[in-house]
């Protein structure tokens, strides 16, 4: 059974129709990586699973429940963790307060996460947790922002291109803790830019173009598909 389910998904940008009736499941533990150009709609389908996009048609099914049209924060506590492409965090917070905002009660068969396990990943974060958000940098800011959502327990946890602009050091520690979680068995939609990146971490890739998704398969079928590639994700 599909954990996730977008069932004909519909959203809109004021009078532009950005998603045209998306159909997906994803299972438990998937790591899905969601590509396409700019402006295929793979940020707007993430914005719209979490209700910061209120979809105007169809459903998204957390383990069968409808949660299309839902406040963000209800949706978070149903078990969807979001991760901005913007790292949103509080700027006038220190990092270990910005974790404390995130935490959330354990659900029952849900990973749980601990700060001294954010800690563990991200070293750095603990060297700055007096340290006021405002005041990091992009790198630390990303790290936080992941911590921050995974110390809500999710169940399914949407990651809006976290590797935009950090250090090669840094992106390979972000591609190990997203592997890990996946491992820990929470569901991660991956948007990323990065071909090779995302195609590493993913074990399926979805392909999106015009608000639809244009392929579904491996990243081995993906390789074996230059049409696809060359329509939907290269830069002429």
């Amino acid at each position: 059974m599909s954990l996730l389910r977008i069932e004909g998904l519909h959203a809109h940008y004021g009078k532009s129709h950005i998603l045209h009736g998306i159909d997906l499941s994803l299972p438990d533990g998937a790591i899905v990586s969601l590509l396409g150009r700019n402006g295929s709609g793979r940020s707007t389908l993430l914005k719209a699973i979490m209700g910061l996009v209120p979809p105007s048609a169809g459903a998204v099914r957390l383990a069968g429940r409808d949660l299309a049209g839902a406040r963000p924060f209800d949706i978070c506590r149903q078990g969807i963790g979001y991760v901005p492409e913007e790292r949103l965090v509080f700027p006038n917070l220190t990092v270990a307060e910005n974790l404390a905002m995130g935490v959330q009660k354990a659900r029952p068969g849900v990973p749980e996460w601990s700060v001294a396990e954010m800690y563990a990943y991200f070293p750095r974060l603990k060297e700055r947790r007096a340290v006021r958000a405002g005041y990091l940098s992009g790198g630390e800011q990303q790290m936080l922002t992941i911590c921050r959502s995974l110390l809500g327990n999710p169940r399914v946890l949407l990651i809006d291109e976290p590797t935009e602009g950090l250090a090669p050091r840094v992106v390979e520690v972000v591609m190990e803790v997203i592997l890990d979680i996946g491992r820990r068995g929470v569901t991660v939609m991956l948007v990323e830019q990065k071909l090779t990146i995302a195609l590493k971490v993913a074990r399926e890739v979805m392909v999106m173009g015009h608000g639809e998704i244009m392929f579904r398969g491996t990243p081995a079928a993906l390789d074996e598909a230059p049409d696809v590639r060359r329509n939907w994700l290269e830069v002429a």
